[in-house]
């Protein structure tokens, strides 16, 4: 994990557990590994997640924020979020995560007309066109799928 510089996460489920493992994994692979590059990606069956609001849906309960902070050190419940849009804009602002989806299924799931259109998106979202997609598979040092 020493020489590990780029992680990407691809998330291609809407299930909940799904979105908390990538959330997590980015977090320890930030705070834990000290990777420098970590991006979430959602994939061509998770897109809709990435619609404005529908990560914010996804609570993260009291029970969880236990659980969680129990097994990592010098992390208290209370420093967890209540819901993953919360965890997506902390991860982003403070660690330096990248979070992008698949600009193509946005466009062939309907909610955006053209690859570039966000009107429908989260603001801390990005498209990608499918040679960005490409470029991130074959520049990552490690992938993890959930």
């Amino acid at each position: 994990m020493d020489n590990m510089k780029n992680l990407l996460i691809v998330v291609d489920s809407i299930k909940a557990y799904s979105q908390y493992a990538a959330y997590l994994d980015a977090f320890m692979a930030k705070q834990i590994s000290h990777v420098p590059n970590v991006t979430i990606f959602y994939g061509p069956n998770s897109v809709s997640i990435t619609r404005k609001g529908e990560l914010a849906k996804i609570p993260v309960t009291s029970e969880a924020k236990d659980l969680i902070a129990g097994q990592l050190e010098g992390l208290s419940a209370s420093d967890l979020p209540d819901n993953l849009e919360q965890m997506a804009r902390f991860q982003i602002a403070q660690l330096g995560v990248n979070i992008y989806s698949c600009g193509t299924a946005n466009v062939l799931d309907g909610f955006a007309k053209t690859i570039d259109d966000t009107s429908n998106i989260e603001d801390f979202i990005t498209p990608l066109k499918l040679p960005q997609v490409w470029q991130g598979y074959v520049e990552a040092d490690k992938i993890i799928f959930w």
